[in-house]
């Protein structure tokens, strides 16, 4: 097996090829429609009225209004202006905020500049499945409570939290607190609609979802009221200033056209997660970390003997592309796994496939017996 004939991408919780139909987008945002969507000529206007039908692209397939769809650099900015745009805004009313384990790098580490302002931070510990417990959310919210942020789906593991349930709880607290929601690896892969759910605060990513890299955007409820933290020429309603990426953010667009029938996308990689979990399950010593229940678009496994990098490389070496974004990073081992109570064997051994509603079967096929070809070379 060698790289020179073989091409598998199996990384795209990290970021996913952009589909045609969005590169051609930004090349012709690029060459034809170039202007600044604030100038007030004609070149400005062009780009401004595309910007206004991308927001409308994302404002129907969230069934929300175009005015509750900010466009933002990425899924870390709309992370950050969610957490600390809430922070500045009801900071008067209690100085209480909760968030789970299991979140990204771009929520916890708000948290954590949260904390350090003299706010109190709540993280809710995971179960063996990588889900937090409703229970103890509920008993953590009180009347000092302004936010609460749960992911949709983690990035590690795939798990998807009950999210749906969670404005139902800080009601029933009879809390004022806003509910954000990081969607980054859930939306285009479930159904979530933010009004419908409850949901104040939503954030998503371009690159995620075949789009171009450059562009995300964050749901703000109409009910709620969020302090801009990025100043400047108050671009997005002077939500988010900047310039407009206007290729990147019509690119976008296009990829959200471009998903296709979610639910049918959902059934088809459910059946290739299935096909390649129920053949690696069965090798000596390789353990499955991701729950029964987690989106299938990701599948987190341990091969114990074989450390993660050892087992990247070999792979990579085969034209095989795989992440150990689950295990140590910087010599710090995942907090994911950590919190869900793997031993650190499993850690510096696991490994994370994320597929897209592109991947085959014989894609697995070839993972299988790639990572068969490196246990029998490295283990002996």
């Amino acid at each position: 097996m060698g790289a020179k004939n073989l091409s598998v991408y199996l990384d795209n919780s990290a970021t996913t090829k952009p589909c045609e139909k969005s590169v051609k987008k930004a090349l012709e945002m690029m060459n034809e429609k170039f202007g600044n969507p604030s100038s007030l000529h004609m070149c400005g206007f062009n780009a401004k009225k595309e910007i206004d039908s991308a927001r409308h692209t994302l404002s129907s397939f969230l069934g929300c209004e175009d005015k509750e769809v900010f466009f933002t650099p990425s899924g870390t900015v709309a992370n950050n202006t969610a957490i600390f745009g809430t922070a500045n805004a009801k900071h008067r009313e209690g100085k209480k905020v909760i968030t789970t384990m299991l979140e990204h790098p771009s929520v916890l580490k708000c948290f954590e500049n949260l904390e350090e302002q003299g706010f109190e931070v709540v993280y809710l510990k995971p179960d063996i499945n990588g889900k937090i417990n409703l229970d103890e959310l509920s008993n953590a919210v009180d009347e000092n409570t302004i936010f609460v942020s749960v992911m949709a789906v983690n990035n590690e593991v795939g798990s998807i939290q009950d999210f749906a349930k969670v404005k139902t709880i800080i009601k029933n607290k009879k809390s004022k607190a806003y509910f954000h929601c990081d969607a980054v690896q859930a939306f285009g892969k479930i159904q979530i609609k933010p009004k419908k759910l409850g949901i104040d605060l939503m954030s998503m990513s371009a690159h995620k979802i075949h789009g171009v890299k450059g562009a995300g955007a964050l749901f703000v409820s109409n009910n709620i009221r969020i302090s801009p933290y990025i100043f400047g020429g108050g671009q997005e309603n002077g939500m988010i200033s900047g310039t407009e990426s206007t290729p990147m953010i019509c690119a976008f667009a296009e990829a959200v056209g471009d998903i296709g029938n979610v639910e049918k996308n959902l059934h088809n990689v459910t059946a290739i997660r299935d096909y390649f979990v129920n053949k690696i399950k069965d090798v000596d010593k390789v353990y499955i970390n991701s729950p029964q229940d987690a989106l299938p678009y990701i599948i987190n496994i341990s091969v114990e003997g074989v450390p993660s990098q050892v087992m990247l490389n070999s792979l990579s070496s085969m034209g095989i592309y795989v992440s150990a974004g689950s295990a140590c990073a910087k010599g710090h081992r995942s907090n994911v796994l950590t919190a869900m109570g793997v031993s650190p064997a499993g850690i510096d051994s696991a490994i994370r496939i994320s597929l897209s509603k592109f991947t085959t079967e014989n894609d697995m096929d070839l993972l299988y017996n790639g990572i068969i070809e490196t246990i029998n070379r490295v283990r002996r």
